[in-house]
C-alpha cells in the first residue's frame, strides 16, 4: 500500500540533553531513532510509502542525513510545539490520510503491520499502551462506544498511555486541521484530537499495543529503556 507518513523532529530535545535533535540520537544497535522509524515504515507499507519530516531545530543535519524523504519546515519550532508542527504537515500532504509519529519513538516494527488494518478502512486512531500509566506522558479514556474520549498529561484516571503513533483518515483530516489551527501554539497535538472528538464528533479508535515495545526517548533513562528492549 502507499501510504503517506509524518514524522514530527522539528524540537529541541533539550530534556535529553543532546546537541543534536533527538530523532538522530543513537541507539544501540548502530541505528539513529530516526533510520529505525525509516525501516519500520518501509517493512510495513513497501518503499513507496513517502516519509515528510517536519524540521526545525538543526533541520540540516536530519536533511543531510535522510536526503531521499520530503520536508516542511516549522521556522517557529522554538515557539511553538507539535501541534502546530503537524497542522504544517497535513495541510502539505493532500487530502489523503496520514500516519504520522513522534521523532523519538522507538518501536516495534510490527506496530505498523497491525495498524494496516485500520489504515485500509479509513479508521482514525491513537496507539496505545495500558501496561502502565504514568504521570509524564499523554493518557486517554475511552467513551461508551470504545472510542478515545479524554487524551491529554493531564487526564485523570487514564487507563493507558498514548504511544506517539497516530493516524488521521482522509474522512477526518480537514476537522483536525480546523482544530489545529485553533489551539495554543504550546498545545500537543492531542489537544486538536481532543477538540475534534468534543466538537465535531470525530471517532478515534484506540490501537492497543501493549504487547509491544513503543519507548518515547526524553530522558536519558528513556534512552536506556529502548536499548535494552532492542538487545
Amino acid at each position: 500500500m502507499t501510504l503517506q507518513t509524518v514524522i514530527l523532529a522539528a524540537g529541541m530535545g533539550t530534556r535529553l540533553g543532546r546537541a543534536l535533535p533527538k530523532s538522530l540520537t543513537m541507539l544501540s544497535d548502530g541505528r539513529t531513532i530516526m533510520q529505525q522509524q525509516h525501516e519500520n515504515v518501509r517493512a510495513a507499507f513497501g518503499s513507496d510509502a513517502r516519509i515528510t519530516t517536519v524540521v526545525g531545530y538543526r533541520a540540516e543535519t536530519i536533511i543531510d542525513a535522510f536526503p531521499d524523504a520530503d520536508y516542511v519546515h516549522n521556522e517557529r519550532y522554538d515557539q511553538t510545539n507539535t501541534s502546530k508542527s503537524l497542522l504544517r504537515a497535513l495541510t502539505a500532504t493532500g487530502r489523503g490520510g496520514v500516519l504520522w509519529m513522534n521523532g523519538d519513538v522507538v518501536f516495534d516494527p510490527r506496530i505498523l503491520g497491525r495498524s494496516i488494518e485500520l489504515i485500509e478502512r479509513e479508521q482514525s486512531f491513537v496507539t496505545t499502551n495500558t501496561s502502565r500509566v504514568s504521570d509524564e506522558e499523554v493518557k486517554y479514556t475511552l467513551d461508551a462506544n470504545g472510542f478515545i474520549s479524554q487524551l491529554s498529561k493531564t487526564v485523570v484516571d487514564g487507563i493507558g498511555e498514548a504511544v506517539g503513533i497516530n493516524y488521521i483518515s482522509r474522512h477526518d483530516k480537514r476537522t483536525l486541521i480546523h482544530h489545529l489551527q485553533r489551539v495554543d501554539d504550546q498545545d500537543y497535538f492531542e489537544r486538536g484530537i481532543e477538540l475534534a472528538i468534543a466538537e465535531s464528533g470525530v471517532r478515534v479508535a484506540a490501537m492497543d499495543i501493549s504487547d509491544l515495545y513503543a519507548v518515547e526517548v526524553d530522558f536519558a533513562e528513556d534512552l536506556e529503556r529502548a536499548n535494552e528492549v532492542l538487545a
